[in-house]
């Protein structure tokens, strides 16, 4: 080898590599996916060639196409059924995009849909707690992530779901309050009965009371004696407290 050959070859090493063609096309249906404006055509086949690559980065872009709506609403729908599945597809490394979105994203429907194919059943409660756990009590502009969070968290009744989804008995948003009290009633943990009761008595929401106060009589607890009082007052109408225990009244 020349000297001029070993030269050229130590530059080539020390130069930085260029992007893969895998990356410029990732980039490409990125920016396809990312807007309604593109070609029906153009756009459906971005989504099957990210689909089929299976990567964390064609995830990342498949992620896009969350964000945005269309009409019609089936088109929109099987768009974002096969952004799900592509992301399904890329397997365990999508799970760091999915959380990341899911910390921003307006609405959780779609992710969470992904989600549940990565996820194994058993593991996915700890997810979902992690996710609510970046929200508080507190106001804020969009509830939908939240009341989408506490609603998906019913089908995982446990301590744990319990003990996270009970501050929000308290949430300044009534669509969030009433997510929590269902979901609380569905864990049914007689341990929440002060949470409930509490809830109940501060309420404004008659929804809210009444989803409580019909919760209460279905299951049937025996109201703690020093909460009695409390109850009672919260109680709305078509409901009262025999011997200890919520009741319709008919």
């Amino acid at each position: 080898m020349g000297l001029f050959d070993f030269l050229k070859k130590s530059q080539a090493e020390k130069a930085p590599a260029p992007k893969g063609k895998g990356e410029r096309e990732v980039q490409r249906f990125e920016r396809l996916v990312a807007t309604k404006l593109s070609q029906n055509y153009d756009r459906q086949d971005a989504l099957e060639q990210l689909a089929a690559m299976g990567t964390v980065g064609s995830a990342a872009a498949l992620l896009k196409r969350f964000n945005w709506t269309m009409d019609p609403s089936i088109t929109d729908h099987d768009e974002k059924e096969l952004a799900a599945r592509g992301i399904a597809a890329a397997g365990e490394q999508a799970l760091e995009p999915l959380r990341e979105y899911c910390k921003r994203a307006e609405s959780l429907t779609w992710p969470l849909k992904a989600l549940r194919q990565i996820v194994p059943e058993e593991q996915m409660p700890e997810e979902l707690l992690a996710l609510l756990d970046q929200f508080d009590t507190e106001y804020t502009r969009n509830v939908e992530p939240k009341t989408q969070l506490i609603a998906v968290l019913r089908d995982y009744p446990g301590e744990e779901v319990r003990i996270a989804v009970e501050p929000f008995l308290a949430d300044t948003s009534e669509p969030v309050r009433f997510e929590a009290v269902d979901t609380v009633l569905r864990v049914a943990k007689p341990e929440s009965a002060p949470a409930l009761i509490a809830a109940l008595e501060e309420e404004e929401s008659l929804r809210v009371r009444n989803r409580i106060a019909q919760g209460l009589a279905d299951l049937g607890w025996l109201v703690p004696e020093q909460l009695r009082d409390a109850c009672q007052r919260g109680l709305p109408r078509g409901f009262e407290l025999v011997q200890g225990k919520v009741v319709a009244s008919g």
